[in-house]
Order: C-alpha cells, then structure tokens, then sequence
C-alpha cells in the first residue's frame, strides 16, 4: 500500500488534528484499504466491514501517528490488525449460530474456492499461533500480510534484525506445519 508524498503529508497533518486533512486523508486512503482487505478477507461484505473499521481506528488514533516511520506502513499494520478482528469476529458469531443457520446464510468457504479457503486457513493458523507465540505471529503479520521487509520489521518490532528474520523464519515453520508444505510465505 505505497502512498504518496501529498497522502503521507496529510497524515502528518492530520495527526496534529486538522479535521480537514483527516478527511482527505481517509478519502484518499479507503480504496488501498478496501483492496488490502479483500486479500485477507474472501468475502466482499467482510472486507468491506474491515475497512470501515480500519477508517474509522485511523480516525481515532491518527494523533498516535508519531511519524517516526512512514504514514503507509503504519497503515498497514491497522488495517491487518482491523481485518484479523473482523475474521475471529465473524468466526465467533458462526460459532454462536447452529449449523443449520449458518449453512442457510453462507457456504462454507474451504468449499467454495480453493483461495478462500486457504486464507481462511491461514488466518486460522496465524490465530493459532498469536495464542501461543505472541512475538513469532506479530513478526509474520508485519512480513506476509503486511509485506514490510525485515529493517523495518525489526525497527517496528523493536528487535534487531536478526531476532526479526529468526522469528519469521521460525513463524513460518509453526504455520507450515499447520498447513503443510503449500505455505511459503509472501
């Protein structure tokens, strides 16, 4: 999600609470959101959910934004972090449904498309993992999901860079392991 120059001087605005430059900013930034989300998320009403919340957790806690790194890869991080909400929200409302309600709203997404299924799967595997290795599934949100590379990985980790590759490299083999030979990584 590279943003422009104009797109990163108006989160630096905005993060200052110029309402204006807020509002520009989210118009400007919802399509890469939207498209960012779909990846994650098989479903379009779902995708479309994420990123409204993803909008509006930028409208919240843009004054956070310190600008110490780059206004796109702080969005990136929202917008993965909003979408894997939206996931295990979703995945607990279906467990709250019974199987007849849920098999009447939707199909079951492993059957209706080999990509779906393996986000899903994926999506399960990295909340597998965030429950039990909390630093290894943060470090490979930043790297597969968000798709930061490792310097800035480790900087926004705050971890050297060999801790962070270590840890991505060892993320990937617990995911492997849950999904088998098919997951690489990015």
């Amino acid at each position: 999600m590279p943003l422009d120059e104009t797109t990163e001087e108006l989160a630096r605005t905005a993060a200052t609470g110029d309402h204006v430059a807020l509002g520009e900013l989210l118009r400007r930034v919802e399509p890469d959101v939207l498209r960012h989300c779909e990846r994650l998320l098989p479903y379009r009403q779902d995708a479309e959910e994420a990123c409204q919340d993803t909008l509006l957790a930028v409208a919240r806690n843009i004054g956070r934004f310190e600008g110490r790194s780059r206004f796109s890869t702080w969005l990136h991080i929202v917008t993965a972090n909003c979408a894997r909400t939206t996931y295990r929200t979703l995945k607990r409302r279906a467990a709250e449904q019974s199987s007849d309600d849920l098999a009447e709203q939707r199909p079951d997404p492993h059957r209706v498309s080999v990509i779906a299924g393996a986000r899903l799967d994926l999506l399960d595997a990295i909340e597998a993992l965030e429950a039990e290795k909390p630093d290894l599934a943060r470090a490979l949100v930043l790297c597969d999901i968000v798709q930061l590379d490792y310097s800035d990985i480790a900087a926004q980790l705050g971890i050297p860079l060999g801790t962070a590759k270590s840890r991505i490299h060892q993320a990937r083999k617990h995911i492997q392991a849950s999904l088998g030979d098919g997951y690489l990584g990015r």
